[in-house]
């Protein structure tokens, strides 16, 4: 099939209003989880209980007043954006086809999360659950036992790694701007503020989380493969460890309030 009727389908699908509709209800989502996830997190910091990533932002959702309801619309919103942007991937304009080619699979990847998330909450919206940590270790024994594992997780570790780089960099850049239709006034500059600290701050996570992917590939110990939730409790055990978890807690909800934002200023 040549590319350009895939280009016509994938066009017409992201021009449907109900499909841009869910996917800004999935930024909107999107916000609430990294929310939830910077209030345990600073609960953790303060010595309370709680899993600081997606599946104990579920769990916590799932306990709420009308939780059910509210897992199923972030399954319908994540969903609904992850198809959105695997679909944006193939509209991607300009002529290097090497730098088409490199945005297209970023954005196929992105995608590609937010259907995960989406399973996720699906789990728990039907009353499952499923235990990050757990799945992080077996999944990583899992890569270790394969041939070449130690590289493939290795290149796993860096790859996270490099993604937490490039919220860093958006982040102190503020190029995050070009997302979204900037606002005027004290309103624009606030959403701004809540960018960079969002942006930096999950960008901390993530480096993290590799990092600590790395070094259970170096050692070659699957127990150190930790998820978000391991890797912000390592930030916990560090020198003055509950002040730096409750900042990263403060800038994950930074990001949660930036997301709402972007779920009605984002260019669609």
């Amino acid at each position: 099939m040549s590319s350009t009727p895939v280009k016509k389908a994938a066009r017409e699908a992201t021009e449907s209003k109900p499909l841009r509709a869910l996917a800004r209800t999935g930024f909107a989502v999107n916000g609430l989880m990294h929310a939830v996830i910077g209030l345990v997190a600073i609960r953790i910091a303060t010595g309370s209980g709680g899993e600081a990533d997606q599946s104990g932002a579920f769990a916590q959702i799932a306990k709420a007043p009308g939780g059910p309801v509210i897992l199923w619309t972030i399954v319908i919103g994540m969903v609904a954006l992850g198809v959105w942007l695997i679909l944006e991937a193939f509209l991607i304009p300009g002529a290097d086809p090497k730098r088409k080619w490199a945005h297209r699979i970023g954005g196929i990847a992105k995608g590609l999360v937010y259907l995960a998330l989406g399973v996720t909450a699906f789990s728990f919206a039907r009353g499952g659950s499923t235990n990050s940590v757990s799945t992080s270790k077996t999944f990583s024994a899992t890569l270790l036992s394969a041939p070449g594992g130690v590289i493939l997780l290795l290149v796993l570790g860096l790859a996270i790694v490099a993604v937490g780089g490039y919220f860093l960099v958006k982040g102190a850049t503020r190029k995050f701007r070009q997302d979204i239709r900037v606002l005027s006034g004290a309103a624009g500059k606030a959403i701004v503020v809540l960018g960079v600290v969002g942006y930096i701050a999950k960008g901390v996570a993530l480096c993290m989380v590799g990092l600590l992917i790395v070094i259970g590939a170096l050692a070659a110990k699957p127990s150190e493969s930790k998820g978000l939730d391991g890797a912000l409790r390592t930030f916990a055990a560090l020198p003055f460890g509950s002040w730096i978890l409750s900042a990263i807690g403060v800038g994950l909800i930074a990001y949660g309030l930036y997301s709402f934002a972007r779920a009605r200023l984002v260019r669609l």
